[in-house]
């Protein structure tokens, strides 16, 4: 079995609760299948870089997957169906990530907007 990586994105006008009930049926292929998902990470509603099927917004969802090629053909056969479904795509991977994805990472590091780092400098030029 080979290890992937695939990214979802769902229609902007389909709720969080519909996003993981569909995520759970992708899921229910890849484990009937033999396989196995190692990590499950909801992105939340994000903007899309350009419109797609009349979308500028999306749900994202990572996950990744231990499975054959076959289980991953029928996989993507019946997320390319979903009509809820907008873009998809997966990867061959060598090893998974442990913790959190690159984008979690980055949602819990964003600087606090409204007072940048070097608002001590501006003070003391205030003083000048």
């Amino acid at each position: 079995m080979r290890l992937y990586e695939s990214v979802i994105i769902a229609r902007q006008d389909v709720s969080s609760a519909q996003v993981d009930s569909m995520i759970a049926e992708f899921s229910g292929i890849i484990e009937n299948g033999g396989g196995k998902i190692h990590k499950n990470e909801y992105w939340g509603l994000r903007s899309l870089a350009y419109r797609i099927k009349k979308n500028r917004k999306g749900h994202y969802v990572l996950l990744n997957i231990e499975s054959d090629s076959e289980t991953l053909n029928e996989y993507e056969r019946i997320m390319g169906l979903n009509e809820d479904i907008l873009r998809f795509m997966t990867v061959s991977i060598d090893e998974i990530e442990e913790g959190p994805s690159i984008m979690m990472q980055a949602k819990s590091e964003k600087p606090q907007r409204g007072r940048s780092q070097n608002s001590d400098d501006a003070e003391d030029l205030d003083k000048e």
